[in-house]
């Protein structure tokens, strides 16, 4: 069997030192090859040779496309059976591939991803897994926690995370590749919301250990990352709630919006906010009129919602509340699949 890996990059060169390291130090089932293909969006250092030195193929764009774009280029151009997306921040534990390939030998799972801890401070979560309340805001799961018994246990999952990820290829034949609409941030949230609709589950390993800087290349509260959050969370609810859902939960998706507002002001990027949040109304309407076959199948979301939104109150119950969804919870009644 062959595993293609596919890592989107700009710039940083020596954050592919380490993950193409950590990548050839796998160690691997009987069987499996591996390809590692680096689509290069137009980087201006010396990435490209540096990846081609440490044994990957590289796909050099002219441009910076964006995180989606590469994605869906680096995808077409590898034909393993199961493909790995891999953030070029990251580093594998020597047995994170071949715990995900033992989570995909039951049919039944599409997808497997494992849990994150933050790469300088490694006993905290980085993420255990995604997840997505019902007023449109994601959350890796467990993020900023201490590492802990809560997060070892394994679940079905319909939220893939780009971060680090393991598909079958049939995955993208049944969902579709990634929303190149989407620049970067929250186009895994859409690839979660069509595996949802299609009922092609996934699965968290937990004993699959990775290692992420987080937003090493773009930083995590920069003007552009706060400005295409917002865009997209807008636009995720604009493509995938019918209108029957949207007047269920607008209590939810003003609470979500509204306090996400707020957490990108207190960070001093109100203004990036008032930008995404103008841009996604602006593409609302367009969005939702090409989407409209989408949400006539999306029947069977509201159901993946609430179980993701008890998720995540799960696991702030259980560890510490952090401000956000002690507040969101406080606005927006408790999934029912959360009480007890």
């Amino acid at each position: 069997m062959t595993v293609s890996i596919v890592i989107p990059h700009w710039n940083r060169q020596q954050l592919l030192i380490g993950l193409l390291d950590s990548i050839r130090q796998q160690k691997l089932p009987d069987g499996v090859v591996v390809e590692t293909l680096v689509v290069d969006n137009g980087s201006t250092d010396d990435s490209v040779e540096v990846a081609r030195n440490l044994g990957a193929r590289v796909l050099r764009l002219s441009r910076n496309e964006g995180v989606s774009r590469a994605l869906n280029r680096g995808i077409r151009a590898t034909d393993g059976e199961v493909v790995v997306l891999l953030n070029n921040d990251v580093e594998l534990a020597p047995d994170w591939l071949g715990h995900l390939l033992q989570a995909m030998k039951d049919e039944n799972i599409w997808f497997a991803t494992g849990k994150t801890l933050d790469f300088e401070q490694r006993g905290l979560i980085d993420g255990a897994g995604d997840a997505m309340c019902r007023g449109g805001a994601s959350w890796r799961l467990g993020h900023g926690k201490l590492d802990g018994p809560e997060f070892a246990l394994g679940r079905r999952t319909f939220f893939p995370s780009a971060t680090a990820t393991a598909f079958r290829r049939t995955f993208f034949d049944r969902v579709g590749l990634l929303e190149e609409g989407f620049f970067a941030y929250l186009e895994d949230a859409d690839l979660g919301l069509r595996a949802a609709i299609e009922k092609l589950a996934g699965m968290y390993v937990p004993e699959a250990v990775a290692y992420h800087r987080g937003s090493a290349t773009s930083g995590a509260w920069s003007s552009q990352t706060v400005q295409r959050m917002t865009c997209h969370q807008l636009l995720l609810i604009a493509k995938f709630y019918p209108i029957g859902m949207i007047l269920r939960y607008a209590h939810a998706i003003l609470a979500a919006q509204l306090l996400w507002a707020g957490l990108a002001i207190s960070r001093g990027r109100g203004g990036a906010w008032l930008h995404g949040f103008a841009a996604g109304l602006w593409k609302f309407s367009r969005v939702r009129r090409a989407s409209k076959q989408v949400r006539g199948k999306a029947g069977g979301l509201r159901a993946v919602l609430n179980q993701a939104e008890a998720e995540i109150f799960r696991v702030q119950n259980a560890t510490s509340w952090d401000s956000y969804w002690k507040w969101y919870f406080r606005f927006v009644s408790r999934p029912a699949e959360s009480c007890p």
